[in-house]
């Protein structure tokens, strides 16, 4: 049974990373280690899975967020052009289109990192937002906190080191680990804190630019996973097809000239032929 679910795993990696870049090597090293699988030489699963579940603090109103003619243009163009629409209650919004400066600008926006040339945006009064940039750098470069010292930053003043280095257990951040310097982290390890940071926050709506760029297929199941239980809204963007597909209940397609919104699944999106009309139209 151990080698059935050895070699569905391996499937499961292959399947979703062959065509994805950055994943490609590791889909192909699993593809030689499923070619060569025997029962002889089967070892029990080594695969650790980060424990991450976000949960709110208080519960979200009626009035999340009011988004209202919002323009940017960057660098001569035009990225955001009259961006309208309402996040509701229990909204898990996938942001998609090919400019992937204007997913960022949007997230940078809402969060008040970037002023908009045009338009306005209104968080409701219920609402506490906890965010994942898609460049964290300025929270590691040049810190010379342990992890433990790193992560207290951001968590309530009473809490003891006990609970810090457990937490981060949770995040596989064992023993020593914890007490390793935040600027000398692999890119994994700082999305690993990150999402630590956001769980520890207590917020009730999330935005996460990319989170699963340098995660390996353990943490990207774990988030997957975090964010189809967690209870508040969610507004996100990945190249991930399968973490779009599991999430999102919503698409926002951000394109040269506007918006398209639907509350649908990510496959029902792309099979839609009126959709796929309307974005080329809209993206020329």
């Amino acid at each position: 049974k151990k080698k059935e679910e050895k070699i569905k795993d391996l499937k499961e990696f292959i399947a979703r990373f062959s065509a994805n870049a950055s994943k490609s090597k590791q889909a192909t090293s699993r593809k030689k280690l499923l070619d060569k699988i025997t029962l002889d030489d089967l070892q029990p699963s080594s695969r650790k899975y980060p424990y991450i579940s976000f949960n709110a603090d208080r519960e979200i109103g009626n009035d999340l967020l009011t988004v209202e003619n919002l323009s940017k243009t960057i660098d001569g163009v035009k990225v955001l052009d009259n961006v309208s629409f309402t996040l509701n209650k229990d909204d898990k919004v996938a942001l998609v289109g090919s400019n992937e400066t204007a997913k960022t600008a949007l997230f940078q926006i809402l969060m008040g990192e970037m002023e908009p040339d045009e338009g306005t945006y209104k968080w409701g009064v219920t609402t506490s937002q906890s965010y994942f940039p898609k460049d964290n750098s300025k929270f590691f470069e040049g810190s010379d906190l342990s992890l433990v010292q790193w992560l207290r930053q951001y968590s309530p003043e009473d809490e003891t080191e006990t609970f810090l280095r457990s937490f981060l257990g949770r995040m596989l951040f064992s023993g020593e680990e914890a007490l390793k310097k935040a600027k000398v982290l692999s890119g994994g390890e700082k999305v690993r804190c990150m999402l630590s940071k956001m769980m520890l926050s207590g917020a009730n709506v999330l935005l996460l630019d990319e989170p699963t760029n340098h995660l390996d297929l353990e943490s990207i199941t774990s988030l997957n996973k975090g964010l189809i239980n967690f209870k508040g809204s969610v507004i996100f963007a990945s190249h991930d097809h399968e973490f779009i597909q599991t999430i999102a209940n919503r698409i926002i397609e951000i394109t040269p000239n506007g918006i398209i919104d639907k509350e649908m699944t990510y496959d029902e999106y792309l099979a839609d032929p009126e959709i796929q009309k309307r974005s080329a139209a809209l993206t020329e």
